[in-house]
């Protein structure tokens, strides 16, 4: 790898708009489906509503398996141009229209009577809607880890874009948890999100769901208590966060009716579990020791789990590269 500041270029520059597959997945799948059913493969058509798990379970693994590793690391010396290039920061914005966008269209196709221009005799079947409603929750998982791209930022229209972001999986209450709780206290029994050694997933997932929101409650009336505010208060950055999710679900429920709120609790309850799946992962049963002053050792490299291949880094805004994270939460 080349690391004078001339020579150096990112290979991946432009493989990174590839990261608009998840929000753009429902728009594809639609137009498969009237594609079989057009050619008189209306027994196959379906299994288009199910793209999102298809992704997620099959076709990343794969895909990851056939290029294999990522490998390359920009230099130190590009990192500051690097993060001025409005490039890369466009690339995560344009997730969050077309995100909106699915939603929108996922609620029509939930609610339509009448999908004749599909080649449907009236609306979708049960196992249509759950899959698209999988689907979608699959774009809901993939869009919190925008919003955790978003959320590390220091601007502030990048903070409230990642509030938006987690609107759809009323997943708010992350953006504090996440910056403020797990960061501090990462590979430490204090942290839900981190897995300890022999843990399950089916005990971590309740625990990570559950700790994290109280983490998060603890933190904002803290915070809130030290400006002489009490917690119950539009300032506090879990109740405008959930109340974005509440004017998103009463919007679409308004307009699409109260048939889309059992897909839309399917589509967060799946979404958010996709989170925390990776949150297992990424320190699955690492520890910090304390030090002889009872302090947390430093979070390093050894306290986080990574995986360098080039389809899911692109899928995931390099996620899986999670100590440099660690090391540098501000870095995009």
């Amino acid at each position: 790898m080349t690391t004078s500041l001339p020579q150096w270029r990112d290979r991946k520059r432009y493989l990174w708009l590839f990261g608009l597959v998840a929000p753009t997945a429902i728009f594809l799948a639609t137009g498969l489906v009237w594609a079989f059913n057009r050619l008189g493969w209306q027994a196959a058509a379906p299994v288009w509503w199910w793209i999102g798990p298809l992704l997620v379970y099959v076709l990343l693994p794969l895909l990851d398996r056939f290029f294999g590793p990522d490998g390359q690391n920009p230099p130190e010396e590009v990192m500051e141009m690097l993060e001025h290039d409005r490039y890369y920061r466009y690339c995560v914005y344009a997730y969050i229209p077309f995100q909106l966008l699915s939603v929108v269209f996922a609620c029509y196709l939930w609610t339509a009577a009448d999908l004749s221009w599909l080649g449907l005799d009236g609306g979708l079947g049960l196992a249509s809607t759950i899959g698209l409603a999988l689907s979608i929750g699959v774009m809901g998982g993939v869009g919190i880890n925008t919003a955790h791209e978003l959320g590390h930022k220091k601007d502030e229209l990048e903070r409230w874009l990642s509030k938006i972001t987690l609107a759809q999986t009323f997943y708010g209450h992350f953006y504090i948890e996440h910056n403020r709780g797990h960061h501090v206290r990462v590979a430490t029994p204090e942290d839900p999100a981190s897995a300890r050694f022999a843990e399950s997933f089916w005990s971590f997932l309740p625990r990570s769901v559950f700790g994290s929101l109280r983490s998060a409650w603890d933190l904002e009336r803290t915070r809130l208590q030290r400006m002489c505010k009490r917690p119950w208060t539009i300032h506090n950055d879990v109740l405008n966060a959930w109340l974005m999710s509440v004017a998103l679900w009463g919007a679409l429920a308004a307009v699409f009716g109260p048939a889309v709120l059992p897909y839309l609790v399917i589509q967060a309850v799946y979404g958010f579990t996709l989170l925390e799946t990776v949150n297992y992962l990424e320190h699955y049963g690492l520890l910090r020791q304390r030090t002889p002053g009872g302090r947390y050792e430093r979070c390093t490299p050894a306290h986080s789990w990574n995986s360098d291949h080039i389809v899911t880094n692109i899928f995931l805004y390099h996620l899986q590269r999670h100590s440099d994270h660690h090391a540098n939460p501000t870095r995009r």
